[in-house]
């Protein structure tokens, strides 16, 4: 493999259940496929994995989903990511995501319901906590949303602003960073529909929308994103399977759903869901506004439970990280239909996400 059809891959897993930490492997952009190049269990249950922006020294960061909970950066220079400078606690249990914004580290902590901020620095290592911002609130479902479950974090497009998205609350919270100090300051907070439990959200390439998908109900809210003002309003929702297959149980279902991640293209064009239990990907096509979105298509995953999906920069390969089956799939994407189409998988214990270089 060699030229400019070579990429990366790094792959996150539970090592609580068998998995290997942190995955590297190449990619060939030609065919979609991945090659194992090693793996590293310098943290605990590295669940999910983020890259350092254009720009910044190239390192890789990742939380450790444990409890207390750890981020960690580690070197990418050779082929098996090695640590870069201290593991640092969170302080706060099980985050389950993060983002680089403003020159700090921020954490989405399930556990705690909680964002924590950690500077980084000019090498790339990871400084203490500077601040940890704690939700309040709770949801209609008992067993899942007793208490706040921050879920996810990002930084908008316009670098202005820090969104959390709140399983637990039902809501989508957007923060300000101080870049000098690190402190999170609450800004807003947008309610979305009781019970359908908020788990993770993208933006429209426009800068404009985000789409925010339920893990305890197979929905999508299409939103309008004002940076200007950092707030974020409902526009509609729409389901993300077929209605006979809904995901809701009933007498005699076995299974429920529960959808984990959402994929914009980079055109606008198309959205894609990954959906556990039903064990999919779910094909929506977005109008030339990209405030209407319609379910046209549901795929096999390629395994069970995914868990995560992730797009390659060139839109071409949609990769999915399969939990309960062990294995990384990926597929061509349609370029006129959006569908996928399976054409490789390769073996990762207990995979829980993929990012691309």
């Amino acid at each position: 493999m060699s030229g400019n059809s070579a990429g990366r891959a790094f792959i996150g897993s539970f090592t609580s259940a068998g998995g290997r930490g942190i995955t590297a492997a190449a990619v060939d952009r030609d065919t979609g496929a991945l090659t194992v190049l090693g793996s590293t269990d310098a943290v605990p249950d590295p669940s999910f994995l983020a890259l350092a922006p254009a720009g910044a020294p190239a390192a890789l960061y990742a939380v450790g989903e444990s409890a207390p909970g750890v981020a960690a950066a580690f070197d990418i220079s050779g082929d098996v990511p090695t640590l870069l400078g201290p593991v640092r606690p969170v302080e706060a249990d099980a985050p389950t995501h993060l983002a680089l914004a403003s020159g700090h580290l921020i954490t989405a902590n399930y556990g705690s319901g909680s964002v924590t901020a950690l500077p980084v620095r000019a090498d790339g290592t990871l400084g203490a906590v500077s601040s940890v911002l704690r939700h309040e609130g709770s949801g209609p479902d008992t067993a899942r949303q007793e208490a706040p479950h921050a879920h996810q974090v990002l930084a908008d497009p316009s670098g202005r602003w820090v969104v959390g998205v709140d399983l637990g609350t039902d809501s989508v919270r957007v923060c300000a960073l101080d870049p000098a100090t690190g402190a999170l300051r609450p800004h807003t907070e947008t309610a979305l529909r009781p019970g359908t439990g908020p788990r993770h959200l993208a933006f429209h390439p426009s800068g404009r929308l985000a789409y925010v998908l339920g893990e305890l109900e197979a929905t999508l809210d299409v939103c309008r994103w004002d940076a200007a003002r950092g707030r974020l309003d409902v526009l509609g929702e729409t389901p993300v399977l077929p209605e006979h297959e809904d995901g809701h149980e009933r007498a005699g279902d076995a299974v429920r759903t529960y959808p984990s991640e959402v994929v914009v293209a980079p055109d606008g064009r198309f959205l894609w869901t990954a959906n556990r239990g039903h064990d999919s990907i779910s094909v929506l096509t977005l109008d030339e506004t990209g405030e209407k979105a319609s379910l046209v298509a549901t795929v096999g995953c390629g395994g069970r439970w995914p868990r995560d999906l992730t797009l390659d920069p060139s839109g071409q390969w949609l990769y999915a990280a399969n939990e309960h089956s062990g294995n990384v799939s990926w597929f061509a994407v349609d370029a006129e239909t959006g569908v996928p189409q399976h054409a490789g998988s390769v073996e990762i214990p207990a995979a829980s996400c993929v990012v691309l270089t």
